[in-house]
């Protein structure tokens, strides 16, 4: 089996893990969001800012070290998955002990206590890490996607039970911990990997040299992700922390959705490619513009939606939420078209200049909510809005420098998901000045605003962008030889 077919299996089972997932997560959030308060999503998100910018410091950018290396040799394994571990135990007994000093800052009693619990998940993440790191370099997507939505499966209906029995904020955390637990359980029950003792630090080294870059990139991404939690819950509380949260939290799954199915396999794919800069640049263009296909339609088909999706899907309680995910779902469009840059910069060896565009956009994003929060959620929203496109030309430009794209070539790629998505809009909007002053059951009108929409889409790609049609069947083909497919 070739590279190609590789890749394009790879993706397959991406979708598979990453839309199951998503799935699995928005309709477990959906029923949780129905069961708990504001207040309990705005606690735990509060919690989770601690939690996961700890938890950079586990992995060391080790995995993606390990994907990234021409040759692996079994002590950098080794190395990787024992550092792991202590490192693991250290995090969890810190933010333990830390845990009362947290709370007291932020006036919260009860984030201590979410906070020890959390802290177990750095020792499961410890257990997993490297197993993960090696799938992901062989490609073996399949084996990934298994785990994720079994375990995703098992932590919602953990979470669930626990909310419909009446615990609130607890069955959040519960959820977390389940779905750690299982994913770490079935994996090593998959893996025929297991740790050895030849830890050195030559592959300490090895693997730190290049991971050091990985770690700074994935703090400061964290950074400008969370920040805005943090500074909502000391200045503004849990409770408009939790309506920021129900906005947010859709727009990433979404992201994940749409986003992170092509992008976990073109980092490997980039990285065997990384010295042959002609097919490098062709599989960006490819990757960019068929997620663009998928991206561009849904957060444009968010942001005219939100007010009949939030109120249909999450209830009534969550509507101030409308506006944050209104704003937030434009920085999805140009997330969607920015994700595979840094890519291309990890395969290319050069981790350093996505270290040093990330910090200037941490550095700006941080600028932005502060100077935004007192004027509310909206405003820490519209601030990140801002920030990410003012900064997008410096990513581009690093990535030009690399693969010599062409500008033009990569803006005109854009055009048919683009115009495709405007007509999309026309036709929502028409529906909704059409159906203004009757009375639909608000489930049957978003249904129609969604089954409209999404054929308007449909009709323009295939009347406007027939060869991306064939080569999207082309792809298909390969991780599925025996359908067929009919030409437009």
């Amino acid at each position: 089996m070739n590279l190609r077919q590789k890749a394009a299996k790879g993706i397959f089972w991406s979708v598979i893990q990453k839309w199951g997932r998503a799935a699995i997560s928005i309709v477990t959030f959906v029923v949780l969001s129905r069961l708990l308060a504001p207040e309990a999503f705005g606690l735990v998100a509060l919690a989770t800012v601690f939690t996961v910018f700890i938890e950079l410091f586990l992995d060391q950018g080790f995995g993606a070290a390990i994907v990234q290396r021409a040759e692996i040799e079994p002590g950098h394994l080794d190395t990787a998955f024992w550092i792991n571990i202590l490192t693991g135990l250290i995090l969890t007994g810190s933010l333990i002990a830390a845990s009362e000093f947290v709370a007291t800052l932020f006036e919260e009693p009860r984030l201590a206590s979410v906070l020890r619990w959390l802290s177990l998940s750095f020792i499961l993440s410890a257990l997993s890490s490297t197993q993960i790191s090696i799938l992901q370099r062989k490609l073996a997507f399949k084996n990934l996607a298994a785990r994720s939505l079994a375990a995703s499966t098992f932590g919602g209906i953990v979470g669930i039970g626990i909310a419909f029995a009446g615990f609130g904020v607890w069955s959040l955390v519960a959820q977390d911990l389940a779905t750690n637990l299982a994913g770490m359980v079935i994996l090593w029950g998959s893996s025929d990997w297991r740790p050895g003792f030849k830890v050195s630090m030559k592959h300490y080294k090895d693997l730190f040299s290049y991971g050091v870059s990985i770690l700074g990139n994935h703090a400061l991404t964290i950074l400008i992700r969370r920040s805005d939690d943090l500074l909502i819950g000391y200045y503004l509380g849990p409770t408009l922390l939790g309506f920021y949260t129900i906005g947010y939290q859709l727009l990433l799954v979404i992201i994940r959705l749409v986003t992170e199915v092509t992008n976990s396999v073109a980092f490997p794919t980039f990285s065997r490619i990384q010295n042959e800069p002609e097919r490098m640049r062709r599989a960006f263009y490819n990757v960019t513009q068929y997620t663009s296909l998928f991206a561009f339609p849904v957060f444009i088909g968010l942001a005219v939606l939100a007010p009949e999706i939030v109120p249909a899907v999450f209830g009534e309680k969550w509507l101030p939420s409308i506006p944050v995910m209104q704003v937030l779902s434009l920085i999805g469009i140009l997330q969607s078209v920015l994700f595979f840059n840094g890519s291309v910069i990890k395969a290319s060896g050069k981790p350093s200049w996505q270290l040093g565009i990330m910090f200037l956009n941490a550095l700006c994003s941080v600028i932005g909510f502060l100077l935004a929060v007192k004027w509310g959620i909206v405003a820490v929203a519209a601030s990140f809005v801002i920030v990410g496109y003012l900064l997008a030309p410096i990513s581009y430009v690093a990535v030009r420098r690399l693969i010599q794209i062409d500008f033009r070539t990569y803006l005109w790629q854009f055009m048919p998901p683009l115009s495709a998505s405007l007509m999309m809009v026309v036709v929502i909007m028409g529906l909704k000045y059409i159906f203004r002053d009757q009375s639909l059951n608000m489930y049957l009108e978003l249904a129609i605003y969604v089954l409209s929409g999404s054929l308007a889409y449909l009709l323009v790609i295939g009347l406007t962008a027939r060869q991306l049609y064939q080569e999207l069947l082309g792809i298909v083909s390969l991780v599925l030889p025996k359908w067929k497919f009919r030409k437009i």
